[in-house]
């Protein structure tokens, strides 16, 4: 359920899309990732680049970025920070490859509702980006695998940033650079780790129960809204119910059906 009451101007399930811009998680916020494609990627840069016979296994991972991951697994395993930064670029590599060669593997279950939401958002001209602590690489194959790259104008990722405050930071930077310093962004995810970057960069935050964690914990932390799918953040209003209607209007007479 929602967590608070209409305010006056809001459609009638209690939310308005009033952020001009909008940036998404990936993992268990647009997408569940069931097959082991990225999971053993990493393990194999664990493997392949630190020489360390271990896995990220235990390791808790969810909000988390890839660099944050590895470093965790590689401390359990007595590799000090030194050696993993001095190769992380190899690592980074050994990954983008891995997951390119097993991309047919790639599986993703888009959460329900995604679609509707961001062809929702398109009709109205809202800015989509991604800030996710996936690498660069793995991301977009996520995206592309799951057909919901096309809605996204650009990508924020852990390549360069451990901390998902700092993905976030450059995500409000990449937002202002193309609509203007005085822009708010919205951003959207599913951990704790989300709500706590949008409040480190000032921003706004849409959580959601989709992935792991539960309504109930990501609350407690204040986000703006939180709720347990992506179908109760529909607008149903007849502006809204048009604005999907002519989009499939569209791609029905684009795909010549």
């Amino acid at each position: 359920m929602m967590t608070r009451a209409p305010a006056a101007g809001e459609n009638r399930n209690g939310f308005a899309w009033d952020s001009p811009a909008y940036v998404f998680d990936i993992d268990g916020t647009l997408l569940l990732s069931r097959d082991l494609v990225h999971y053993n990627a990493l393990n194999r840069a664990l493997d392949h680049v630190y020489g360390v016979d271990t896995t990220i296994d235990g390791v808790a991972y969810h909000g988390k970025t890839d660099l944050s991951i590895l470093r965790a697994a590689l401390a359990r395993a007595g590799v000090s920070g030194k050696v993993f930064e001095a190769k992380l670029w190899q690592a980074i590599d050994l990954i983008g490859r891995d997951v390119a060669s097993h991309a047919a593997s790639l599986h993703p279950e888009v959460c329900r509702g995604i679609p509707d939401v961001l062809a929702l958002l398109k009709a109205r001209g809202k800015l989509l980006g991604i800030a996710s602590g996936n690498l660069e690489a793995v991301g977009w194959r996520k995206l592309k695998a799951a057909d919901l790259d096309g809605f996204f104008e650009f990508g924020c990722f852990s390549d360069r940033h451990e901390s998902r405050a700092d993905i976030f930071a450059r995500a409000v930077g990449e937002v202002k650079s193309r609509l203007g310093n005085g822009t708010s962004v919205c951003f959207v995810g599913d951990t704790p780790e989300d709500i706590k970057a949008a409040r480190e960069v000032n921003a706004k935050i849409i959580a959601v129960a989709t992935g792991t964690i539960t309504a109930r914990e990501l609350t407690s932390l204040h986000p703006d809204i939180c709720v347990t799918n992506w179908v109760e953040l529909l607008d149903h209003s007849a502006d809204s119910a048009r604005c999907l209607q002519e989009k499939s209007h569209r791609r029905s007479i684009s795909s010549g059906l």
